[in-house]
This record gives C-alpha cells, sequence and structure tokens, in this order.
C-alpha cells in the first residue's frame, strides 16, 4: 500500500511538473498558430484588394471615357463651356 502511494505521488509529481513546464509554451504555441490564422486571412484579403486596385489602374490608364467619368465625379472637373450644378437636398424633417 505505500509503494502505491508512494508511485502516485510521483507520478502526481511528474505530471505537474509536465505541466509547469510545457504549458506555457503550448499556450504560446496556440496564440501564435491563431495570429498565423488571421494574418494569412489578411493577406488574402489584400490580395483580392491588391488585384482589384491593379485592374482599375489598368482600367484608368486605356479608357478616356472612365478616365473622364472619374475627373468628373470625383475631381469635380467640368469640359470648357459647361456650368456646374450642384443640387443639394432636403433633409426630411421628423416632427
Amino acid at each position: 500500500m505505500f509503494s502505491t502511494f508512494k508511485k502516485a505521488f510521483w507520478l502526481l509529481g511528474v505530471g505537474i511538473l509536465f505541466l509547469v513546464l510545457f504549458l506555457p509554451g503550448f499556450s504560446k504555441f496556440q496564440e501564435l498558430r491563431d495570429k498565423n490564422r488571421d494574418l494569412e486571412y489578411k493577406i488574402k484579403r489584400l490580395n483580392v484588394e491588391n488585384a482589384l486596385l491593379q485592374e482599375e489602374l489598368k482600367k484608368i490608364a486605356r479608357d478616356p471615357d472612365y478616365q473622364e467619368r472619374i475627373a468628373r465625379e470625383k475631381m469635380g472637373v467640368v469640359k470648357k463651356g459647361e456650368i456646374p450644378i450642384k443640387i443639394i437636398r432636403e433633409k426630411k424633417k421628423i416632427f
């Protein structure tokens, strides 16, 4: 009986030592794995966004109608002789 108690005590001690030594490393591993997964997702998303921006850049470089539309909509450019008109919408009043 004393021998069984002694073995159980040693096993418990070894188990606790194992947890103390390896649990922090395992937790750090899990944390880094999650961070890596998040960064891989962000890289994929940025690659898609980059591809879309490259297509936009090509379209701007090749299509004069698209260039004009962007200049008019985003930069407020007008052709010579045109008169720009700004439409201001009324806000709906809530009573």
